[in-house]
């Protein structure tokens, strides 16, 4: 039963998100959306590998939790177990869900510590070629004549800008530029994009993960865009935005964010969404968004819990 529960909540996931990355709802509530995202992804790891589990330990009758202790208790004492529990399906699903759980932990520890690595020798990069100016106080600048504007969030963040972007943006659209960086900052969306990007690794070939990661990308670009907006115009964003387009902005180094995040069509839908904003999502829906989220949230854990 267990299993069979697990089962069909990863399927809703899986066609969940396959469903979402098409909606556009999304652009009217990016944060609320960036949740409900959030809660898919967890939900669809811990129920896939969960349902795999609880069919492998359903001999023990206690559960997933529950049948790993008595598994590891059994393994041991160098007991057996229930006389089924070692037969082939039981063993290879055991194989396939721990190697499964196995590599979403181990892949997402890795992409943080890549992560972390580069905005490590960045920041050590930075020291060195980048300079304090007056007129833009805690930003550092970089002599480089391309456009460039980014990031680098954890616990000594950064904000950085080109010379050449202090030269293509004029006073208010740098203003606009620098709030939407400092909100990518202050929301830490660094560790919204950590374990999508790790799924990305996980399955590479997934058209479904392929597009969940680029609609999350984009999404907490526009959750910065409306953070800075309360700062700034609208419309010096969408500007600044525009002139980092035609001018060809340097790429964002790894592990950053920068203010041009993903791809064309997704700085023209930033753009338009900034010059001719719609109607705020009824607050019945993100209710019935969050709803959802938290229900995801909550489910495959307690799953996890409960006895065969």
């Amino acid at each position: 039963m267990t299993a069979a529960a697990l089962g069909a909540l990863a399927l809703v996931c899986a066609v969940g998100a396959w469903r979402f990355t098409t909606a556009r709802w999304t652009y009217r509530a990016p944060r609320t959306a960036i949740l409900l995202w959030q809660a898919v992804g967890i939900t669809w790891g811990l129920a896939t590998t969960g349902a795999l589990l609880a069919y492998a330990l359903q001999p023990y009758e206690r559960g997933v939790l529950g049948g790993l202790g008595a598994f590891a208790a059994s393994a041991a004492t160098g007991g057996y177990g229930p006389r089924d529990a070692y037969d082939l399906p039981h063993i290879l699903a055991f194989i396939a869900g721990v190697s499964l759980l196995a590599v979403l932990i181990t892949v997402t520890a890795a992409a943080a510590v890549q992560t972390i690595r580069a905005r490590r020798r960045h920041r050590a990069l930075l020291a060195l070629i980048s300079r304090d100016d007056p007129d833009v106080p805690g930003v550092r600048v970089v002599d480089h004549p391309g456009a460039a504007a980014y990031c680098l969030p954890g616990l000594r963040s950064q904000v950085v800008v080109s010379a050449g972007a202090l030269r293509l943006l004029s006073p208010d659209e740098l203003a606009a530029v620098l709030a939407h960086e400092s909100a990518h900052v202050r929301e830490r969306h660094d560790l919204v994009l950590l374990p999508f990007s790790a799924l990305r690794r996980v399955l590479p070939w997934s058209a479904v993960v392929r597009d969940t990661q680029a609609m999350v990308e984009l999404l907490i670009e526009m959750a910065a865009d409306d953070r800075a907006r309360r700062f700034c115009s609208p419309r010096r964003l969408a500007t600044a935005l525009l002139r980092f387009g035609t001018a060809e902005p340097v790429p964002t180094p790894h592990g950053a964010l920068g203010a041009i995040g993903g791809s064309h069509t997704g700085v023209m839908l930033r753009v338009e969404r900034l010059v001719t904003p719609g109607p705020a999502l009824p607050r019945r829906i993100r209710a019935l968004a969050l709803t959802l989220a938290v229900s995801l949230a909550v489910s495959a854990p307690l799953l996890w819990l409960l006895p065969h």
